[in-house]
């Protein structure tokens, strides 16, 4: 049994486009699509600002080991500037304590008096080659 007729008449019938129903469905879709946009958004912000807390956190604890370092090597500065072992490495390389006649006291208004012969040599040759 066969319902539809072989001859179809309502072939030739055309449709009419109801605008209104176009219209409430665009501006679902444009709702739809700033919705979403937004939670894209969101989720950037948020990716981001864990990304960023990863990245404090590592400094953090970069900064701890670089004070922790620093404060070795501030020891370690301390113990080899400390004079009783200057001193011990002074004398291994046959160095001796100054004498007092050895020491001399320079006056702040007394430069010229300051100066090594040496360095009075190289001021009076550079004076007389001008």
């Amino acid at each position: 049994m066969r319902r539809v007729p072989t001859q179809r008449p309502n072939s030739t019938i055309k449709r009419e486009r109801d605008r209104q129903t176009l219209l409430h469905l665009s501006v679902v879709l444009l709702c739809g699509l700033t919705l979403a946009c937004g939670f894209v958004r969101a989720t950037a912000q948020h990716v981001s600002a864990i990304r960023y807390g990863y990245q404090s956190e590592e400094l953090r604890r970069e900064r701890a080991r670089l004070l922790e370092q620093q404060r070795k090597l501030s020891l370690a500065l301390d113990e080899a500037a400390a004079p009783a072992k200057l001193e011990r490495a002074a004398r291994e390389i046959g160095l001796e304590p100054a004498r007092a006649a050895q020491v001399r006291i320079i006056k702040a208004n007394e430069s010229d008096a300051a100066r090594t012969p040496e360095s009075q040599m190289r001021a009076s040759s550079a004076a007389s080659r001008q």
